[in-house]
């Protein structure tokens, strides 16, 4: 659980560390530039604009800078005419919402205009610096939208790096599937199977890093020449995710096999690992950060070898190597082939 907390932490320190330049940088702007005594709300609106994802960061960077200045801007205005009070707090409320709705229908946009009259209105300020709050909103607004496209290369990486993680577990139970294939330990078989039943997370970890790295190309301008590899690696989550679940599959039916004492022909353990081994170097390739074309021809090797190791009699024989051609046929879309194509390479039982 620490190690968890601590990793969540490191994916977060670029966004941490440039809120924390954000805010400092427009509370300088708005004090310094500008002479505004207590420039509150700046460093606010940059930190809430910025948040900690770059889902929609542009978007949100604007919406909550609007939301935020318009809010301010309403509350100041009618607190200067109507005071503070329950009845003024309620249609301070109800006139900004209404005005930011007017605006957009983002709900973002209307829930920030509404609290910062709030804040504006509760917290009265001196009549010289009252109308001073919504400059230092749009100050904070703007900076938030300058430091949104300032993006580290860090999310552009972690798509390739997860998908190789992907791949690295399918190789780990690929091999655990071949041992028992081997010896038909039923106790190691059933454990293996409550692992692969555990990957589930590591699908949903590999598509958040996807659309996390497309949302950084679209917030950052300087990231054009990444655009090509980062969409390569988003079109890798839907054939990693038939490869995962397909070895679940056959892990499942090495165990159901192990259980009821099956036997497998011998050319069966073998198969697997030969495809570990091809997954392997998928997963290398990734890592290198090139498209694993290199692995192609071991994966081909392996759909070859499918078509011809002598055939079981059971069922179980019959879904281990329908689900190893599958696999294959998965990852050979991994390595740039048409998923039609990649199945197409594949030669038909003997």
């Amino acid at each position: 659980m620490t190690s968890a907390r601590w990793q969540r932490l490191a994916g977060k320190r670029w966004q941490i560390g440039q809120c924390a330049v954000a805010a400092g940088l427009a509370y300088w702007i708005a004090h310094d530039l500008l002479g505004h005594p207590k420039p509150f709300f700046g460093p606010i609106a940059a930190v809430v604009a910025l948040g900690t994802s770059y889902g929609q960061r542009l978007r949100r960077v604007g919406e909550i800078t609007v939301g935020v200045a318009l809010g301010v801007f309403l509350g100041d205005l009618l607190t200067s005419y109507v005071g503070t009070g329950p009845w003024q707090i309620g249609l301070i409320v109800a006139l900004a919402m209404t005005a930011a709705l007017l605006l957009d229908t983002s709900q973002l946009l209307v829930t920030q205009a509404a609290v910062q009259s709030i804040v504006v209105s509760v917290l009265v300020a001196p009549a010289s610096y009252a109308f001073y709050r919504w400059t230092d909103a749009v100050v904070g607004g703007l900076v938030a939208l300058v430091a949104a496209t300032v993006v580290p290369q860090a999310p552009l990486r972690r798509p390739r790096e997860q998908a190789a993680s992907v791949l690295r577990r399918i190789v780990e139970l690929l091999r655990a599937a071949a041992d028992s294939i081997d010896d038909g330990d039923v106790d190691r078989a059933v454990s293996v199977l409550e692992e692969a039943r555990r990957t589930e997370p590591l699908l949903r970890e590999l598509e958040g890093a996807a659309a996390e790295g497309l949302s950084v190309l679209a917030s950052s301008p300087f990231r054009i020449r990444h655009r090509p590899g980062v969409r390569r690696m988003a079109e890798l989550v839907e054939p990693l995710d038939h490869a995962l679940r397909n070895t679940r599959v056959l892990v499942r039916r090495v165990a159901v096999a192990a259980y009821r004492r099956e036997q497998f022909p011998r050319g069966y353990a073998v198969l697997v690992r030969e495809l570990a081994g091809a997954a392997e170097l998928v997963a290398l390739e990734l890592d290198a950060g090139r498209t694993p074309e290199q692995a192609r021809d071991v994966l081909l090797a392996v759909g070859h070898d499918s078509a011809l190791v002598e055939r079981g009699h059971g069922l179980s024989a019959e879904v281990v190597l329908a689900q190893v051609r599958s696999i294959t046929a998965d990852l050979l879309a991994v390595s740039g082939l048409d998923p039609f194509t990649a199945t197409d390479q594949i030669p038909p039982l003997a």
